[in-house]
């Protein structure tokens, strides 16, 4: 089977400072969730900004679900990013003049001009993380486990082939992290979508398949 995410040969540096990674592959198949661990600095959102295509790598290709990233002009990234992957951030970014129904809705209505479709799929997504009442709140309603399973339920609401999260359970306590995490690791294995995410901390790591160090050399299998 091939990967839904493929990357050869990845290289990033910082102008004048230091390589931040060279040498770099990884292959992310559907279902699978790896996380990706080092210390702070190593260029781990780095990393995931140049996978999504909002930063340039030195050398190296990114393949998602095929499509080679590199040649790209900015529209077409655009245009990849809304159809092909989705987002999960450590501050949520949900609006707050949306509801809640609008904000898990939105990468739908970016694709598809129907507002019914994108309603339902929203109204569908915000059931599955049993917030299936709560569409038409807001986000300053919502306890920040609510709203990182607001923000799961936007990154997969398009059916993603490509789903990256950067320390998604940073803000929360460790019982909602862990709710959090479980919902998450259900969703993308259900789903069938490739799942990446960044993370410095151990448990949100225990729910992946795979587990990778990020060094200067590219990323190494982390063990036990």
């Amino acid at each position: 089977m091939s990967a839904l995410l493929a990357v050869r040969g990845l290289a990033k540096s910082v102008p004048g400072l230091r390589q931040l990674f060279a040498g770099l592959d990884l292959a992310v198949g559907a279902g699978e969730l790896v996380a990706i661990v080092g210390e702070s600095g190593v260029g781990k959102s780095t990393l995931l900004n140049i996978i999504a295509g909002l930063d340039e790598a030195d050398a190296g290709e990114v393949r998602i679900a095929g499509d080679l990233l590199g040649p790209l002009d900015e529209a077409a990234r655009t245009r990849l990013r809304r159809e092909r992957i989705g987002f999960v951030f450590q501050a949520f970014h949900i609006l707050p003049y949306l509801t809640l129904r609008q904000n898990v809705g939105l990468p739908v209505a970016l694709v598809s001009p129907d507002p019914v479709a994108a309603n339902a799929r929203a109204e569908a997504m915000l059931a599955r993380v049993g917030l299936g009442d709560r569409g038409d709140g807001y986000a300053r309603d919502l306890s920040g486990g609510e709203l990182q399973r607001v923000a799961i339920a936007r990154a997969l609401v398009h059916r993603p082939a490509l789903i990256l999260a950067d320390e998604p359970t940073g803000n929360l306590d460790p019982d909602t992290a862990a709710r959090v995490l479980a919902l998450f690791a259900d969703a993308v294995r259900e789903g069938g979508a490739a799942a990446v995410i960044v993370t410095h901390s151990e448990a949100t790591a225990a729910v992946a398949d795979r587990v990778l160090t990020l060094t200067p050399h590219g990323l190494v299998e982390t063990h036990g």
